[in-house]
């Protein structure tokens, strides 16, 4: 006779009751909601104080199941009350979107599904695809061109990079993706002395190494010298480098400055050069009828990244990558094993493997929040936003031009103004050393966040504006207490 075995208990991670779970997740969104409607009554930013974060980091590593609602109080007590700021009216520092209350609904309902969006046969992959066509509309880049949702600037930049990399070793009779950079002559990419650090990265990243980065110049108002650029490439060509792309800013970091994009696009034709475009900033700009023209010869690029979790405010994380040449996008990274060989039918099927074109096989959903808050707020109306805070900068510049102690260091290209505190009779060294302890002393206030930089060896304060929240009155605001401060410190500081 068979022994009767023992019943085995198994377990899964869902709530043993629904309803208490529903009643926490509800209280979740109405106190989120309720943060968000309120965030201009609470300081831009607050430091975390240091027995704050020693205590939290000592916390030790839970072995048991704890209540849903502890876990939820301890996120209030322990997160919530020093956050980054970004969401705040006042908050300038880099280039970080605010997000929106129903975009952080979306990226729950995304959360809900769980997809991995690599591949098979599912909706989230025509989601995207149909986010990757609005995408290429909405910034008149060709039909026909491929593209894919990453998780923001860099990602999309290394991408691109490394199509232009294997398209042109490709040219010059070398199979980079099997045999390596061992064959390669020295590569060489052109960029300006303002395009983000982002570059040098994805060149490390690449096997090219920060010396292929040939940095140019740039002019006075921190566009790429044309002439310089030009200049380079011969010099390089003539020591029997392979010069191979050249990458236009639409809006650097620094100063927001626009490259000029359509002699770019007709350099690189003449010199046959792959022509990258690195928009992550001011790449949607292109949706304001007033800042478009600024931004032609950026639908000539062969690769186009930008961000969507700046300008457009959708939640971290992002980005997209845009690609001139399917075909090259395609052969760039696909790579189909055995076990994810894709079918016509079954969860296998699709027309559509988002794996074939970037480095990641796992996904998140990100093409969701996109897709419902552009049907949310509208082409149109997102194109007001950037707007408005492109007006709102040139307002900044003009309360700074009016105020004799403050001094404009560069010129209002974008969305970004970066100006300091600057009375007579202070060197460089002493301003530089006084306008940092402004910054922080404003940050740490909590009266603002903007951030610093320098410019021709000057510390600025660097107001970064990619906030739907923000009024002009915030910068009435911005400059009584810059001046406030400037002179509260001015004769405190230690002599240089």
């Amino acid at each position: 006779m068979t022994a009767i075995e023992p019943r085995i208990t198994e377990e899964n991670l869902d709530p043993a009751d629904w309803d208490a779970l529903r009643k926490t997740a509800h209280r979740m969104v109405d106190d989120m909601l309720t943060y968000l409607q309120s965030v201009r009554d609470r300081p831009a930013w607050r430091p975390i104080p240091s027995e704050h974060k020693a205590a939290f980091n000592a916390s030790p590593l839970p072995l048991e199941p704890q209540d849903i609602d502890q876990v939820y109080e301890d996120y209030n007590n322990d997160v919530l009350s020093y956050p980054m700021g970004n969401i705040h009216p006042r908050f300038w520092a880099w280039v970080i979107g605010t997000g929106t209350p129903s975009a952080a609904l979306y990226e729950m309902l995304a959360a809900g599904l769980n997809p991995n969006v690599g591949g098979g046969d599912h909706m989230a992959n025509q989601v995207e695809k149909l986010v990757i066509e609005w995408c290429k509309e909405m910034l008149g880049y060709p039909a026909e061109a491929s593209g894919l949702l990453v998780n923001g600037g860099s990602m999309a930049n290394l991408t691109g990079l490394n199509v232009a990399r294997n398209v042109k070793l490709l040219e010059a009779g070398i199979d980079v993706r099997t045999h390596g950079l061992t064959a390669a002559p020295r590569l060489r990419l052109y960029c300006s002395s303002e395009t983000h650090s982002s570059v040098q990265r994805a060149a490390e990243v690449l096997g090219m190494g920060s010396e292929s980065i040939h940095t140019i110049p740039v002019d006075s108002e921190f566009r790429i010298d044309l002439a310089a650029l030009q200049a380079a490439i011969n010099v390089d060509r003539d020591a029997g480098s392979l010069p191979f792309c050249v990458i236009g800013s639409a809006g650097t970091t620094n100063t927001g400055s626009i490259d000029d994009l359509n002699a770019l696009a007709d350099l690189c034709e003449r010199e046959h050069l792959w022509y990258h475009v690195d928009g992550a900033i001011g790449a949607v700009a292109a949706l304001s009828p007033a800042t478009l023209p600024r931004l032609h010869g950026m639908e000539r690029a062969d690769s186009l990244a930008f961000d969507m979790h700046k300008w457009l405010h959708i939640p971290f994380e992002a980005g997209c990558i845009l690609i001139r040449s399917r075909e090259q996008h395609y052969n760039t990274f696909t790579l189909t094993p055995p076990y994810l060989v894709h079918s016509t039918r079954g969860t296998a099927g699709g027309d559509l493997w988002p794996s074939d074109y970037g480095i990641q096989l796992s996904r998140g959903f990100l093409a969701l929040k996109v897709w419902m808050s552009l049907k949310e707020h509208g082409i149109r109306k997102l194109g007001r936003s950037i707007q408005q805070n492109i007006d709102q900068a040139q307002y900044l510049k003009a309360l700074v031009e009016a105020a004799p102690d403050l001094e404009l260091l560069a010129p209002v290209a974008l969305n970004i103004v970066c100006f300091r505190y600057a009375p007579s009779g202070m060197d460089d060294a002493a301003l530089n050393a006084l306008n940092e302890e402004i910054l922080l002393q404003i940050q740490e206030q909590g009266i603002a966040v903007p951030s610093g930089t320098k410019l021709n060896g000057k510390y600025a304060l660097r107001v970064s504006i990619t906030n739907h929240r923000t009024l002009r009155e915030d910068f009435d605001l911005l400059v009584r207490e810059v001046i406030r401060l400037g002179k509260a410190f001015a004769h405190s500081l230690p002599k240089q």
